[in-house]
């Protein structure tokens, strides 16, 4: 957040959140980025936050931003941590507490904020510059999530119910940032017995059509709570 905009009644003046909003397009991790109206952020890319209001958790602040801007109600969520520099901001002290979202591309309707006037997404590895300490915050994030996409299946809440193992693969390769072994990648994610196949193939592509797959929601679940490690 850290924008000068009139504060809401009901806002705390020092405690913000920001969030970055991560999703696939076109087998690119994707992060929402939003241009402020006012203040010394005006006219400046920077992550979407808000002010954490008296009467809400930080949990709650950050799904309440995340819903309005992407208009996305079912999503994963995770609180990156606090960042409380007491220079990030100039000329006064304000602390945010960052999360991250994982959404669907598809499903994101993005909207404005009255104190906003552009929302895009960029590739993760080609942002513009950024506000105040985002870019660093940006940066540690992609580190978080290279460490947890190889130990948990967060992964998953990007793709659609029904996916191919490119699409999956995909996913990894732009969370790593390298390219993985085809046939290696697919012998892990099968050994892991993760994936449903849906006896079903792709419609509507030029290409040859490819197997559609599902997670099972059980093992899924299991993942989650004991973890997994997926070197490369």
């Amino acid at each position: 957040m850290d924008n000068e905009e009139q504060l809401p009644e009901k806002s705390m003046p020092n405690i913000s959140v920001d969030n970055l909003i991560f999703a696939m397009q076109d087998g690119q991790l994707k992060v929402l980025l939003v241009k402020y109206k006012q203040g010394l952020a005006a006219n400046k890319w920077g992550l979407i936050g808000h002010w954490v209001h008296q009467d809400e958790s930080l949990d709650d602040a950050a799904s309440r931003v995340i819903s309005a801007t992407t208009g996305v109600e079912n999503f994963h969520l995770d609180q990156l941590g606090a960042f409380g520099k007491v220079d990030r901001y100039p000329g006064r002290r304000i602390i945010t507490v960052v999360y991250y979202a994982l959404v669907r591309f598809d499903e994101a309707n993005i909207h404005q904020g009255e104190n906003t006037h552009e929302v895009a997404w960029f590739n993760v590895h080609d942002v513009p510059e950024l506000i105040f300490d985002h870019k660093d915050i940006l940066n540690k994030c992609l580190g978080q999530l290279k460490y947890k996409v190889r130990h948990e299946p967060i992964g998953f809440s990007l793709l659609p119910e029904k996916f191919t193992l490119l699409q999956l693969q995909e996913i990894y390769e732009a969370i790593l940032d390298k390219k993985l072994d085809k046939p290696n990648f697919r012998r892990k994610i099968q050994k892991m017995n993760l994936l449903i196949n849906c006896k079903e193939k792709q419609t509507a592509v030029a290409h040859r059509a490819a197997t559609l797959y599902r997670f099972d929601v059980h093992v899924y679940e299991k993942l989650k709570e004991f973890g997994f490690n997926f070197e490369y």
